[in-house]
């Protein structure tokens, strides 16, 4: 590669900045504050950031506000992973991140971000992690990284380029599947929170239960309702393991998987429809996610409830219904504030409302349209993120012309 030089990450940038080591107040409005969960590999994790108020991100920013094509950088918890800040995006660092602004005459920001995320520079920025619980990266290391190879800036913008564009169409993607979702949950409220479901003027309500329609719980309206198993981990088997960190923002991520050599009971092969509820620790356990995926040979880890419904009771408004549910769930736990645990008696006993078969399949086929899309959407998602990966390392060793 013509040109390539090496440097250390502290060479290429204006400034590498340390966070604030102080628990920001968080509210439900504000400004967007930016945690290691919201850093995802090359683009910031929004949905269900947490957020503060003007003074709180006056005082955050002080020794520097982050602007358009910085960089922010996960010192642990996940460790390495390094997201650029997009135009209009207004944010501030919380604790564990650190604040790059790359020196626009020496490297292209886009450019510099993947080329932190690729395969030899996270090796190195791993290798110094240090902390006996939760690893993490010193700022020595951090500032001293070795950039190996780096092209000559014009190529950089060319690669960054690329790779920014299969972002950008994955981004766009994740955000017509989340209106899409939006729909669905809506009209989901529409009918069967509110009642206000085709032809509920001339339907009889008694104690909030429309005629023709019952009270049942969780339980009698699943064929299967167990805890995973407990894997044993191996990069090199078939078999693939979901965990608690696979479960976001009510959808499943297959891209955390683990590899396992476990054999499974045919019953915890999960199933297109299946409900995925974390059942360990603080934090996570409550959320719940459908699987919506025609994928053979996935399981689930013993920290994860599985809830089938039965044949006779429609997937997408079993997945909607225990969606609406997500909040009140994470109340159930149980124990101390490092082991609570939610039960899946507690599961089994949750009350729902199960409409007639006639509104079901109305409302079934309404929302199969919206989900339809979804699963396109979806593909689309993990073909495009298929070929970024494996362009990824290509364009930054100079192997693949551009």
């Amino acid at each position: 590669m013509k040109g390539a030089s090496k440097k250390t990450l502290d060479d290429v940038c204006e400034f590498i900045i340390d966070c604030l080591h102080a628990t920001a107040p968080v509210q439900d409005e504000g400004y967007p504050l930016i945690r290691t969960p919201n850093i995802g590999r090359g683009r910031l994790q929004l949905d269900g950031v947490y957020r503060v108020s003007e003074d709180t991100y006056t005082k955050w920013t002080r020794r520097a506000t982050p602007m358009a094509n910085d960089l922010i950088l996960a010192r642990e918890a996940p460790a390495g992973n390094v997201a650029i800040v997009k135009n209009g995006q207004t944010v501030c660092l919380g604790q564990r991140t650190v604040h790059l602004r790359p020196d626009p005459q020496m490297v292209d920001p886009d450019f510099l971000c993947y080329f932190l995320l690729a395969p030899p520079q996270q090796g190195l920025l791993l290798a110094g992690e240090t902390g006996a619980t939760a690893k993490h990266v010193n700022m020595k290391d951090i500032r001293q990284l070795s950039l190996r190879h780096m092209p000559r800036l014009e190529e950089q913008r060319r690669s960054g380029r690329i790779l920014a564009a299969y972002d950008d169409l994955i981004e766009n993607n994740r955000r017509r599947i989340q209106l899409l979702e939006q729909a669905a949950r809506l009209l989901y409220k529409e009918w069967f929170v509110h009642l206000r479901f085709p032809g509920h003027e001339h339907t009889k309500i008694t104690d909030g239960v429309p005629e023709g329609w019952e009270k049942i719980t969780i339980g009698e309206s699943a064929s299967f309702l167990s805890r995973g198993i407990t894997p044993k981990y191996d990069d090199n088997a078939p078999g693939l393991v979901i965990n608690q960190k696979c479960i976001r923002n009510r959808m499943v991520s297959l891209d955390l998987a683990r590899r396992h050599s476990n054999q499974v009971p045919s019953t915890k092969i999960v199933q297109f429809g299946d409900m995925l509820i974390n059942s360990t620790g603080a934090g996570t356990l409550g959320r719940v996610a459908q699987f919506l995926y025609e994928a053979d040979g996935y399981t689930v880890d013993s920290h994860i409830t599985i809830v089938r419904p039965r044949e006779d009771i429609p997937v997408h408004y079993f997945g909607l219904c225990l969606a609406s549910l997500e909040s009140y769930i994470a109340t159930l736990g149980r124990g101390a504030t490092n082991q609570t645990e939610l039960s899946k008696d507690d599961i089994a006993a949750l009350e729902i409302i199960r409409p007639s078969s006639g509104h079901a399949q109305m409302f079934e086929k309404k929302v199969a349209l919206f989900f339809r899309q979804i699963y396109i959407l979806l593909g689309q998602v993990k073909k495009l993120s298929q070929a970024r990966d494996l362009l990824l390392p290509r364009l930054m060793n100079g192997d693949y012309a551009v």
